[in-house]
C-alpha cells in the first residue's frame, strides 16, 4: 500500500507535464475558451455577491492566508498523529509550491484574457498555485485527520478543493487546464505527504470514509 503510493504520486506528476505539454501545444485552446466563456464573471451580468464571495475563496487559498491555514493545519495533524504528521504536511505543501513555481517558469502560460482579472496576479498560469496548494493542504488534512474528524474533513477538502477551482476560472485568472494540473499536482505531493508520515506512524493509511 505504501509503496502504490508513490507509484501514483508518479505517475501526477508526470501527467502534470503531459497536460502541460499538451497545453503549451495549444491542443486545449477550444475547451479552455469553452469553460472560461461560461464561468467567468463579467461585471456587470455577475452579482458584486458572488464577486466578492469568489475574491474572498481565492485570498483564503493564496498568499499569506494559505500559509496560515498551512501552519494551522500541519499543528492540528501535528496534535492528532505525531510530529511526522505534522512535519509531512507542512513540508509537502512548501515542496509543492517550488515545484509549481518552477513548472510556472517552465510553460510559462498566459493568464486568459476573457474578461478583466478581478484578483491580482503576478505570475504564468499553468499550473494553478492556489489549486496545487488547496489540494496538498486539505487532502492531507483529510488523510492524517483523527477518525473522529476524518469525515468531515473529507468533506471540507472536497469543497475548498472545488470552490478554489471555480473562483479561479471565474475571476478571469487562469484556464481550466490550470485547475486540473495544479489539482494532480497538489494530489501528488499529498500522496507523499502520507507515504512520509505513515513510515514513522502506523495507522495514517487509509481510505476516505
Amino acid at each position: 500500500m505504501k509503496r502504490s503510493l508513490l507509484i501514483w504520486s508518479a505517475i501526477l506528476v508526470f501527467a502534470v507535464v503531459v497536460l502541460g505539454v499538451i497545453v503549451s501545444a495549444g491542443w486545449l485552446v477550444a475547451a479552455d475558451l469553452h469553460v472560461s466563456n461560461a464561468l467567468s464573471l463579467r461585471v456587470g451580468q455577475s452579482s458584486p455577491g458572488l464577486i466578492a464571495f469568489m475574491q474572498g475563496v481565492s485570498w483564503i487559498g493564496g498568499g499569506t492566508p494559505r500559509w496560515i491555514i498551512c501552519i494551522l493545519f500541519a499543528v492540528l495533524v501535528w496534535h492528532w498523529c505525531g510530529r511526522r504528521c505534522g512535519i509531512a504536511l507542512a513540508g509537502a505543501a512548501l515542496l509543492s509550491n517550488l515545484a509549481s513555481n518552477a513548472l510556472k517558469f517552465a510553460f510559462d502560460r498566459a493568464r486568459p484574457d476573457i474578461i478583466e482579472h478581478l484578483d491580482h496576479v503576478n505570475s504564468a498560469s499553468y499550473p494553478s498555485g492556489h489549486a496545487t496548494s488547496a489540494a496538498v493542504v486539505y487532502l492531507l488534512l483529510a488523510w492524517l485527520a483523527s477518525p473522529r474528524w476524518r469525515a468531515l474533513a473529507w468533506a471540507l477538502a472536497a469543497t475548498m478543493i472545488v470552490l478554489n477551482g471555480f473562483s479561479r476560472i471565474m475571476l478571469g485568472v487562469h484556464w481550466a487546464s490550470d485547475i486540473v494540473g495544479g489539482t494532480m499536482l497538489g494530489t501528488a505531493f499529498a500522496l507523499l505527504g502520507v507515504w512520509w508520515a505513515s513510515r514513522g506512524t502506523k495507522g495514517i493509511v487509509s481510505s476516505p470514509r
